[in-house]
This record gives C-alpha cells, structure tokens and sequence, in this order.
C-alpha cells in the first residue's frame, strides 16, 4: 500500500513552481486567491493540517497552536524569521518549526544598497521632478545631495544579510564598522577591513550611515530606542531592511520632523502593513524613502524559499532532522 501522503496547508499564494511542486509530492490545501487568513482560518488550518506552511505575516502563536489538532507535527515557514509563531509553545506541543535560511541574503543585500543610495542621492525626488515637470534644466545647485563614497557604514547584525551589504558598500568606498552579538572572524573582518564596535551606543554616535541588520527578537525591540536615536549625528542616514519593530518608529519620526536626522531609507514598518502617516508626509519633504517590504521580493529569492520549504517538509516526512529546524534556545 502507498504511503498517505501528509496533508500540507498553504496559508498564501506561492510562486507556481513552487505550488506544482507541492501537489506533486503533498495533498495540499492552496490558497490560490491570496487572502490572508483570518486567525479563525489559521486554527481551523492547525486542526486539520500534518503541516502548516504559514508566512511571516501570520500569526501563530499560542492560541492557535493550543488548538492544533494531533496531525499537526511541522511548521515550515516560508520566511526567514520566525518572529511570527510562538517557536517555545510549538516545540512543548512536540510540532517542529523550520525556517528559509541563506537564500535571500543577496536580494536584501540589494535592496539595502538600493536605498543607501535612494535617500542621500534624492532618487525620488530627481524622479518626481522629472513627473511634475518641475525640472527646467541641470543646474550647478539644484538637487543636491551628499556621496555616500568615503562615509562610515554602522551594521547592527553581522550576519549573513549584514555581510553581504559589507561587501558592496565596501566596494562603494565605505567604511565599515559594526556591532553584532559576537565579533565576527578576524579573516572576515581583515577582508572588508571592518571595525567591531562593542559598544552599540558608540558606534552610532560615530556613523554616516546606519543599517539594519538583526533578527526581531524580545531583545532587539527597539533596539534602536529614542535614546539610542538622539546618539546619530544629525547628518546620518538609517536604513532599515529588517524588521520594523527594532526601530522605535515614533521617535524616528520626531528625529527626522525636528532636522535632528538627515533621512531614512524604510522597507519595513513598526506596525506594518499600515504606514504612519507622518511617515509618508515625510516622503514628500525628500528626507524618506518607503518601500512595501520588498527587500527579498525577487522570483529567484521567493523560488528558492519555496525549495527550502519542500525540502525541510520531505526531509521531515522521512523520519530525519529537517536542516532548517528553529528550537527556542537559539532565539
């Protein structure tokens, strides 16, 4: 008799390849329209689902998984944090989470350079110009900038993600300091000629630029508080391709209103998907770039996550450790 294949629910559209995929080797539950479940839809999806394969935007936490049916054994989240679910009750419950490490490291690499760029080159402002009809003619004054070649580049999270924008501003003519949990490999820190900074506060009372790098966790919430805010120079620029929650976005934008802070470059929000408003009235003053959380958003990069998927949800099935399994202690 052939082995029942497990039943895996989607709880969001997923690129097709990755969906044909699924059906050929699951009985799977797609949501082909898109809609975000409702947290009712995500317990009545945990009742029934052997594994559930959420996105960072749904939130499973300790009211769903209390409700979890006895089937459910894996949660194979197509993200790379893992914020989103209550990693500590699953793994009580014996259900075993996985993320999509690694594959998106160069897409937000990208994307943050993108707008390291955008914000002290006034990228959307020399666009609306050209839109509005404003622009008559180059001018030796006129839309001015600053370069970000010769500037000092603060990474908060060396990681992958934080590595990956080391290399390229470095080959932009940054310097590039950083402050991480750990230091990093002194070979790695003589190739991009980086300094370590123990001290966070330190560091960003120091910097031209600051990028964010570091994992939403109950220790990196507001991280960069209003206290640690008011430390940047009032010529230095944030970046944030992270999380929205590490930044206290209030007090970013009393910085940013005051003059105290040259700009922003945002791909991420505190309270997302909604946007603050004084953050979008800040757009139009040319101190703030805002994007839709689309630092990975890449078909290569959302492809390879749905790999990471299959591969963690077979391996699994067979029996084995999936390689990307997530325990509490390393949150």
């Amino acid at each position: 008799m052939a082995k029942k294949k497990p039943l895996v629910v989607v709880t969001r559209k997923l690129p097709d390849a990755v969906e044909t995929r699924m059906r050929e080797l699951f009985e799977t539950r797609l949501n082909l329209d898109d809609r975000p479940m409702t947290q009712a839809e995500l317990v009545e999806a945990a009742k029934t689902a052997d594994v559930l394969v959420p996105t960072i935007t749904d939130r499973i936490d300790a009211s769903v998984l209390s409700q979890a049916g006895e089937n459910l054994r894996l949660i194979a989240n197509f993200g790379n944090g893992v914020d989103n679910i209550d990693v500590e009750t699953a793994n009580n419950r014996g259900i075993s989470v996985t993320n999509t490490p690694g594959v998106l490291t160069e897409d937000t690499a990208d994307m943050t350079m993108a707008l390291m760029l955008a914000v002290p080159r006034r990228l959307v402002d020399g666009i609306r110009a050209i839109e509005t009809g404003e622009w008559g003619g180059w001018s030796p004054t006129w839309m001015l900038g600053r370069r970000i070649w010769g500037k000092r580049l603060g990474i908060v999270g060396m990681g992958r993600i934080g590595t990956a924008v080391a290399r390229r501003a470095k080959a932009f003519g940054m310097s590039i300091h950083y402050h991480n949990r750990r230091r990093v490999a002194s070979e790695l820190e003589e190739s991009l000629e980086a300094t370590y900074w123990d001290s966070l506060d330190q560091m960003l009372a120091r910097m031209d630029v600051v990028s964010i790098h570091c994992p939403r966790t109950p220790a990196t919430f507001h991280l960069l508080s209003a206290r640690r805010l008011k430390l940047m120079r009032p010529e230095a620029y944030i970046v944030n391709t992270a999380r929205g929650e590490v930044v206290d976005e209030s007090a970013l934008i009393r910085l940013l209103e005051s003059g105290d802070l040259a700009g922003a470059g945002l791909d991420v929000f505190e309270h997302e998907p909604a946007v603050n408003a004084k953050l979008m009235a800040l757009t139009r003053t040319g101190q703030v770039v805002l994007l839709p959380h689309m630092g990975s958003a890449t078909i290569e990069g959302r492809i390879d996550m749905g790999e990471k998927v299959i591969i963690n949800i077979r391996t699994f099935m067979d029996g084995h450790r999936p390689p990307d399994r997530i325990l509490p202690s390393m949150l």
